[in-house]
């Protein structure tokens, strides 16, 4: 396989803060083509969770936050076992009236890292996630994915792609 000097996409989706999941798109369109042969291998994802400005959100009681990177649209938070799921993580925070006092992302881990990489041979994946209402305001999660553009054999990058759809 070819491979190119890496970059980074990044996207920041609005989770909100009352438990109900929100998810927004990251077009690929211009990193795969399944029928030229172009994939993309994401090397790591970074990921932060935080209010408007980038911030550490307040909060008003025990919270929780967690996200999912998908190559399918989903309508909720699904297992990490689910075939779509290239990254997941949750956050949980204590304290009121303020910045945490205690945070745990011991039920996952946030930063995703991948020997290999991870090949994603769909034009589009998805970014979602919620968040608890203990939380004073909206909870944004934000990633950067380091990737590289890859080449296939068309079989190959079609067959990859349909696996993920």
């Amino acid at each position: 396989m070819a491979k190119s000097d890496s970059f980074f996409i990044r996207k920041t989706v609005d989770i909100n803060n009352t438990n109900a999941f929100q998810q927004g798109a990251i077009d690929l369109g211009a990193y795969v083509d399944a029928l030229g042969k172009s994939v993309l291998r994401i090397h790591n994802v970074a990921v932060t969770f935080s209010d408007s400005t980038g911030r550490s959100n307040n909060v008003t009681a025990e919270s929780a936050a967690q996200f999912q990177l998908t190559t399918q649209t989903q309508s909720d938070i699904v297992l990490p076992s689910d075939k779509s799921v290239i990254a997941s993580g949750k956050l949980t925070v204590d304290g009121a009236g303020g910045v945490a006092t205690y945070v745990s992302q011991d039920y996952d881990v946030l930063p995703q890292h991948w020997r290999n990489g991870y090949l994603v041979g769909v034009e589009q994946i998805y970014l979602g996630g919620a968040a608890s209402t203990g939380f004073a305001g909206d909870v944004y999660v934000s990633v950067v994915m380091e990737c590289t553009s890859e080449t296939m054999t068309q079989a190959s990058a079609m067959a990859l792609a349909l696996s993920q759809q």
